[in-house]
């Protein structure tokens, strides 16, 4: 499967988490246009293909709560062998009645300050009696430890909660004690992983494509590798090795070789979900 991490130009969210790097714009109407005519092209292309794929939607603001892309998920949940999207949760779920369940899942995180818990736990009561499986996450600030140790406390124990380390924080182990008590696999988080010419799925097993569909190898390397409205798209994938530094994203260093961390994500890499009781593996070392 070829997965296809795609990022239109959508850049306005509801929220304004001060520590998020993105949904800083507010998008006027000619540019949600844009957004929506870009999307819909990339349904019809992903709806075209004769190879199993695998669809992330990462958009820099809150995708789900604008009606094309509810309905071009619920197309393409039809149609491909994975569709996901990253998500506040805040839209209205009346939409995913018309997904297929089996193939459907949702990346979910929870901004304390812009939500109630209540609610949160109410949307996700409702993707669970829809049978839509989904993942759930905090951002690891510091004054989030209380939300974080209620809502894991509210959510059914099989619901993983994942805590996205603060990169810029320097962690006691103490507190490395209390994330990984919410989030067993929290120190794959942590890291920095050095990267640079190491063997790396990306542009071979996953890439990603913005609005106009130009493909890069992954969303932390500029340089295009071709576009999937091109008639040979297809022979851009090849195997490469990494051009950055390091690597500190799941969206990224997922997809690092060395890691091998599909023995702790199987096929729930795109959507975050890892495999019933997985635990930290012991495959990297911070100084090896």
């Amino acid at each position: 499967m070829l997965s296809v991490l795609y990022r239109g130009p959508l850049a306005s969210c509801n929220y304004g988490c001060a520590y998020c790097p993105f949904a800083k714009r507010r998008d006027t109407r000619d540019q949600l246009a844009d957004d929506r005519n870009a999307w819909r092209r990339f349904v019809g292309w992903a709806l075209r293909q004769d190879r199993p794929l695998g669809v992330l939607v990462t958009p820099w603001g809150e995708a789900l709560v604008r009606r094309w892309y509810q309905d071009g998920l619920a197309e393409l949940s039809h149609r491909l062998a994975k569709v996901a999207a990253q998500t506040n949760l805040s839209g209205d779920l009346a939409w995913v009645a018309r997904v297929n369940p089996a193939t459907l899942a949702l990346w979910c995180t929870y901004h304390p300050h812009w939500t109630s818990e209540d609610a949160f736990v109410a949307q996700c009561a409702r993707l669970a009696d829809a049978g839509i499986r989904h993942s759930v996450g905090v951002v690891g600030q510091r004054d989030h430890a209380d939300a974080a140790v209620s809502l894991r406390a509210r959510l059914p124990a099989d619901t993983y909660v994942w805590i996205n380390a603060v990169k810029a924080l320097a962690y006691t182990a103490e507190e490395r004690a209390f994330w990984t008590a919410i989030d067993p696999l929290f120190d794959l988080n942590t890291h920095r992983y050095p990267s640079r010419g190491r063997a790396c799925g990306a542009g071979e097993r996953a890439i990603s494509v913005d609005g106009d569909g130009t493909m890069r190898r992954c969303h932390f390397i500029d340089a295009p590798i071709g576009n999937i409205y091109d008639d040979d798209w297809a022979a851009a994938l090849q195997p490469r090795a990494c051009t950055q530094l390091d690597c500190h994203c799941h969206i990224g260093y997922v997809h690092l070789d060395e890691l091998r961390l599909d023995q702790v994500f199987g096929d729930g890499i795109l959507e975050r979900i890892p495999v019933s009781g997985a635990r930290r593996l012991p495959l990297y070392s911070p100084v090896g």
